[in-house]
């Protein structure tokens, strides 16, 4: 049982100063509930979008101030433009009438588009996930969909194409070098059952990637056409956050067979979620759907369900756009240990609402690649293998 109070914390984001100087957090209204569990702090703070980028050290300041509670193992803290902040004024509104009908969800490319890109040897279909910004769950979404996807029986592959920041050799628990075949050639490493490839093989964990886009790109082209994938039937694309020049040159050279969009409930993760959905339409790449991760919070003790950061949003947010919504991944106290330890939940809480939503969403890839009749697909300074 948590030796925490509710108060102790209210006492304490009293004391951190509102936006503009002005008040404290708890005056003016901005803190949603509390929510506290093996003495870990959960809530967000709303605020209007417009101001999101701005107000991110009053985020850290909360965070920082709800670490420092005597008792506090960790604190989860986050922005949200879900409802209007007393004293801060009101979120922009949504659009309240739907003007021309989107497009339709997921039109197949051109075949001269398609043709144009060469293909990955020994791999059938290549998906990305992507989010329009960081922090949201991407990469453990990718791995879990990976493992979902080989649960269904599908031989699959996943490359981390987050160059400034890979994240697999630690998710999957991987550590060393892959085996070269040849003097250019590696072969993937394995785990899970998956083939694996990312930079963090290459490079060590604390050396930072001070790479300009033609070196990213160049990294990326090296780790897709100079490792020996397959047979794989599905590729699954780790993308960079954002939606800059690398993500971009990414959608437009290689031939994806769809894309998942990964979003939190809040409006100001939506706000990013667009523009990432937007990019794969502008490259004429096929949205899959997209995932609602942090959707609501399961408490360990009792399993009561609290919406911490929202919840909602990205399934309003896919029927609005007329794209698939794939599902609602819960947040759970252990999704952090089992990340860092290197056994996604997929494997290790196989039986979890985690795992099993998971596993839902790979189902339903799975029927859409199926059901579209995917085909499969074929200058920087280079990556030395030594």
């Amino acid at each position: 049982m948590s030796t925490v109070t509710r108060q102790a914390v209210i006492d304490k984001l009293a004391t951190v100063k509102g936006p503009d100087f002005e008040g404290d957090l708890i005056s003016l209204g901005l803190v949603s509930e509390i929510f506290i569990a093996d003495d870990k702090v959960f809530f967000s703070i709303t605020v209007p979008a417009d101001r999101a980028k701005e107000l991110e050290p009053l985020r850290a300041a909360a965070e920082q101030a709800a670490k420092s509670i005597p008792g506090v193992k960790s604190a989860m803290v986050a922005l949200t433009a879900e409802k209007q902040g007393g004293g801060m004024g009101s979120a922009p509104p949504r659009p309240q009438t739907r003007a021309p009908q989107p497009t339709p969800a997921r039109p197949t490319p051109p075949q001269s588009r398609q043709s144009a890109k060469a293909g990955v040897p020994g791999v059938e279909s290549i998906i990305a996930v992507a989010s329009g910004k960081g922090g949201v769950g991407k990469s453990t979404t990718a791995v879990n969909l990976a493992l979902g996807l080989n649960a269904l029986g599908l031989r699959v592959g996943i490359l981390d194409a987050d160059i400034y920041g890979p994240s697999m050799p630690r998710l999957l628990g991987l550590t060393g070098k892959p085996e070269m075949i040849d003097s250019k050639t590696l072969r993937p490493m394995e785990a899970y059952g998956l083939q694996v490839m990312s930079i963090g093989f290459l490079v060590e964990e604390e050396t930072p990637m001070i790479w300009r886009g033609p070196m990213v790109m160049s990294a990326l082209r090296q780790l897709l056409r100079d490792v020996r994938w397959g047979p794989l039937d599905v590729m699954v694309v780790d993308m960079p956050p954002g939606t800059g020049d690398a993500q971009l040159t990414m959608a437009q050279q290689v031939p994806l067979a769809g894309a998942v969009i990964v979003s939190t409930p809040q409006d100001l993760a939506l706000i990013d979620a667009r523009k990432g959905l937007n990019m794969f339409k502008r490259v004429e790449v096929p949205v899959l759907g997209i995932v609602e991760n942090m959707s609501y919070f399961l408490a360990p003790d009792t399993g009561k369900r609290y919406d911490i950061f929202g919840h909602g949003g990205a399934r309003a947010e896919a029927e609005r756009l007329g794209v698939p919504f794939l599902g609602e991944v819960p947040l759970t106290m252990d999704v952090r240990e089992t990340s860092d330890a290197g056994t996604p939940v997929v494997v290790s809480d196989p039986d979890g609402a985690q795992a099993r939503t998971y596993r839902e969403i790979a189902g339903k890839v799975h029927e859409q690649l199926k059901s579209d009749g995917v085909a499969s697909a074929q200058a920087g300074p280079a990556i030395v293998f030594e």
